[in-house]
């Protein structure tokens, strides 16, 4: 098949997709794609034929990479002198694709803008659609979503600016709490605050991120993310951080934390926070794929903190974790990711 891989993009999350984005063309090479990595906000330089772009056998994959971080430092002043968000050539290249990998993560990528606009144009696409992404992205909405179907969740409130003085217990929350931009994603600004001090830091740090922020009760104990594949849980993993919490430097910096896929847990605590994922992700409308993510107290308590419509998909992610205790390769996730998107929108290759 033609493949566009699509990464990069505006969010703080841009180097993570760029480095997924990556992993999966060189994947789906492996499997004799015609495969390609684009830059949806930066673009692509072709020249002559587009369809030419995917028939390029000696097509370097690092080097496209090498491309697109060449627009990292700039990349602020083109988002201010730019009206439109995709870059020269990608509509174009996506549109003469069979489909399209969604290798995005964060806002205009994860968050259902990207996705309404290939429905409109008729544009295959791997993931769920706009709307279950729209609604994973925002976690107030999440939060919301996961009560109404009675999915366990930390208690918490959507504070706007200028809401930060006000007093926690008019909240229903005391210290410590987790306080976290409402659409971030990758734990970028998410902060524990055990202090008054560290809290309002936490809030004007988190304020500059976005104009609203969640603030939620601190679980304590362990963390686990379960992936949800074609409706069904995969194997659970668990994370611990080696230092502090699952933060944006743990999630992405080698030997941080230490992953235990299957994770350690008595048969009935597997079996509900799966059937918790399963119901985070159908409450949500989420199809194909996403990863949940979890935390248990030691009296066996869990809570669903979140659901990710387009999880990291590094070969050592946590789904492509969770696939291969299945058996599952990184390539073959690759392929069985795209089969499952086509097959829900009517267009099985």
């Amino acid at each position: 098949m033609k493949i566009v891989v699509l990464a990069g993009g505006t969010s703080t999350e841009r180097s993570v997709s760029i480095t997924s984005g990556t992993m999966v063309c060189k994947a789906l090479r492996e499997k004799n794609h015609q495969a390609v990595l684009v830059d949806v906000f930066c673009g692509i330089d072709v020249k002559g034929n587009l369809e030419d772009v995917f028939a390029e056998e000696a097509y370097d994959i690092d080097k496209a990479a090498e491309y697109m971080h060449s627009f990292d430092a700039g990349l602020n002043e083109m988002i201010a002198s730019r009206r439109r968000f995709f870059g020269p050539n990608v509509l174009e290249l996506c549109e003469a694709a069979d489909v399209v990998f969604l290798a995005l993560h964060g806002a205009n990528g994860e968050d259902g803008k990207v996705q309404a606009t290939f429905d409109l144009l008729g544009i295959p696409y791997t993931g769920t659609g706009y709307l279950s992404s729209a609604l994973a992205m925002d976690k107030s909405i999440t939060k919301q979503f996961f009560r109404a179907h009675h999915v366990p969740t930390p208690n918490g409130v959507t504070l706007k600016k200028g809401q930060e003085s006000e007093p926690l217990s008019g909240f229903g929350l005391e210290l410590p709490v987790v306080v976290k931009p409402c659409c971030g994603g990758s734990s970028v600004g998410v902060y524990i605050a055990h202090t008054n001090e560290e809290y309002w830091q936490a809030m004007k740090d988190a304020f500059s991120y976005e104009p609203e922020v969640v603030v939620e009760e601190y679980i304590e104990g362990r963390e686990f993310s379960v992936g949800v594949v074609d409706g069904k849980a995969y194997p659970i993993i668990e994370i611990a951080p080696i230092e502090g919490f699952y933060d944006y430097t743990n999630k992405y910096k080698a030997g941080s934390t230490v992953e235990t896929c299957p994770a350690v847990l008595t048969e009935e605590q597997t079996k509900e926070m799966q059937k918790h994922a399963e119901d985070g992700a159908a409450a949500l409308g989420i199809e194909n794929y996403c990863r949940l993510d979890f935390m248990m107290r030691k009296d066996g308590r869990m809570y669903c903190l979140e659901a990710n419509t387009l999880p990291g998909m590094t070969p050592t992610s946590l789904l492509p974790q969770e696939a291969q205790v299945l058996g599952i390769s990184y390539p073959e996730l690759c392929e069985l990711l795209i089969q499952l998107s086509l097959r829900k929108r009517g267009k099985n290759e």
